[in-house]
């Protein structure tokens, strides 16, 4: 009887400790599994993907979000996808990255074998949301790789009208550098700017002749074409190279003996001729008071007043008599500027409408 109560209360201990054997293993086993679905929401999921993508960009890693799976460079396949074929890359590096932060996954919804990732950051000082699709690019041992559906790349189309330079978030370029010169480009034709997404771009201006603050576009969709414009303005610096250039222009003007000097706005007729050995004597006395507005690429004068003085002596055709003739001839200066190759400018003075 001793003996039988020994094996039964044996056998009782037996199957508890294996019960709880089996709690611990299965313990053990759901802390395993959770601890993988925690490293694959993490590291390995969708959601993880586009946001290591942002993180790239966060820290200003232009050359490694290149390198993530879909973000293609083939001008061919972003051709296919709605951008210009001959896109420039001047703007897909770390210079050119506006501050990005704050960044957060907002929804991850799976259609088919497609995964919609939508989030939400902060671009420039600027909230955004963007949406990125991810699909499934084979395996790394027992966890999925991922890649962009549609390449995060977009295009801005940018025309700078009165400057070659200007600069992207503070990186500096010029449109010479990015256009062919054999193309002989028209100098108002957009510029074709591939862009990471999302991203803020702020175009601004600052040269000796013109400056703008900027203008700024937040790139948030994935393979779109967004124009932007921008008008520098003339600097001080620019109206007072020109006021300077049209006064020598008119005093140079004023340098020729003749009624009408050649190509200039001013001049005078007379009924009668000169009388012999008189030559007509010109002076500015009221030069004009240039402004400078943008026309187009470059520059022009609007209609500006000025008053030149003639001192000659006329000869009556009538009865010979001579008499002398001071007189104050108005007139009105024009003009356009254009910025050359090298840049400096050229200055066409006339009249309106010459």
């Amino acid at each position: 009887m001793m003996q039988g109560r020994t094996v039964s209360g044996g056998r009782t201990r037996l199957r508890a400790d294996l019960t709880l054997l089996g709690i611990i293993g299965a313990l053990l086993l759901a802390a395993i599994v959770a601890g993988g679905a925690s490293l694959y929401k993490q590291f390995y999921s969708p959601p993880a993907f586009v946001h290591h993508y942002l993180d790239l960009l966060a820290s200003g890693r232009a050359a490694d979000a290149l390198l993530v799976p879909g973000v293609a460079r083939d001008l061919a396949v972003l051709e296919d996808a709605g951008l210009h074929g001959a896109s420039s890359e001047a703007l897909l590096r770390q210079a050119a990255l506006a501050p990005l932060t704050d960044i957060e996954v907002i929804s991850h919804i799976k259609k088919d074998d497609e995964h919609v990732v939508r989030v939400a950051y902060e671009a420039g000082g600027i909230d955004g949301t963007s949406t990125f699709t991810v699909v499934q690019d084979g395996w790394l041992g027992v966890a999925p790789n991922w890649r962009f559906e549609q390449s995060p790349l977009a295009e801005i189309e940018l025309t700078v009208r009165g400057s070659d330079a200007f600069a992207v978030n503070g990186f500096a370029i010029d449109r010479r550098q990015i256009i062919d010169p054999a193309e002989n480009a028209d100098p108002l034709a957009p510029l074709h700017l591939l862009v990471l997404t999302p991203g803020l771009y702020s175009v601004s201006v600052d040269t000796a002749i013109a400056s703008t603050p900027g203008v700024s576009v937040l790139a948030d969709i994935s393979a779109a074409r967004t124009p932007v414009d921008v008008q520098a303005q003339p600097t001080p610096k620019l109206v007072e190279v020109v006021q300077q250039q049209v006064e020598q222009f008119l005093t140079t003007c004023a340098q020729q003996e003749v009624l009408q000097p050649t190509s200039c706005p001013f001049g005078l007729e007379v009924q009668n001729r000169l009388a012999p050995g008189s030559a007509p004597n010109w002076s500015i006395i009221t030069q004009p008071e240039v402004s400078v507005v943008p026309d187009g690429a470059g520059w022009a004068i609007p209609a500006t007043d000025a008053v030149a003085r003639i001192d000659v002596d006329i000869q009556s055709l009538y009865d010979g008599s001579v008499h002398a003739l001071s007189e104050d001839v108005p007139f009105q200066v024009s003009g356009t500027i254009a910025v050359l190759a090298d840049g400096s400018l050229s200055i066409r003075v006339g009249s309106p409408g010459s």
